[in-house]
């Protein structure tokens, strides 16, 4: 048990809604960024608990940002932790969050999970993600539910369109004008998908080329 299950565990927090597995998860991507100078932004409030679950994770260094289609959602502020108030599909307040909060080093969203919002939520902002950071996007198995805008195999779904970035990573290989490098390419170190969720790590990468080392053996 890492010490985020052992915070959760203990339930001397505000109410933490989160699948049992999630916790290796965030520890695997998260634990670097641990008593450092850092922000992260959470989309999704609802009861708070998790603001205060990363304030103590994190450490005295962090600063956390959230944003919440709730209004009452903005009590739970408190210093280090601010909260915005709008719609995570509403790009023209996404648009207006960027200009009003510093770039973050881990995105984490936890919102409504619909398509519109989880692809809005990626397009506006995984450019506001420090070139070292991390976007973890969780719940997505409502891709498959048709409730959320999802289903098995269906256009649109985020899973579906999050299948590209396979493609995206491995562009400097491609030898169609199809596929062709982008500021994703160069952007991203590597995918890792998990039962119900997806985490992005950010590098700075280079084109990649061959390396030969030792004696011919024929």
């Amino acid at each position: 048990m890492n010490e985020l299950e052992m915070y959760f565990s203990e339930g001397k927090h505000r109410r933490i809604s989160k699948w049992n597995h999630y916790f290796e998860i965030y520890d695997r991507h998260f634990s670097r960024f641990r008593n450092k100078e850092i922000n992260m932004l959470e989309i999704g409030v609802l009861h708070g608990g998790s603001l205060q679950m990363w304030k103590e994770y994190f450490g005295p260094r962090a600063r956390i940002f959230a944003i919440d289609i709730n209004p009452v959602c903005r009590k739970f502020e408190e210093e280090n932790v601010r909260i915005f108030i709008g719609s995570q599909s509403d790009r023209a307040f996404l648009q207006e969050v960027k200009r009003q909060m510093p770039p973050v080093d881990i995105l984490l969203d936890d919102g409504g999970h619909t398509m519109e919002q989880q692809i809005t939520s990626f397009e506006e902002l995984f450019g506001h993600i420090t070139p070292d950071g991390v976007y973890a996007c969780e719940d997505l198995h409502t891709s498959y539910w048709d409730e959320f805008g999802g289903g098995y195999k269906r256009s649109g779904t985020f899973i579906e369109y999050s299948k590209d970035f396979i493609d995206y990573i491995n562009a400097a290989h491609s030898k169609t004008d199809a596929l062709k490098e982008s500021d994703f390419t160069r952007a991203v170190h590597s995918l890792h998908y998990y039962d119900s969720m997806l985490v992005i790590e950010k590098r700075k990468m280079e084109k990649p080329y061959m390396v030969k080392a030792g004696k011919k053996a024929l």
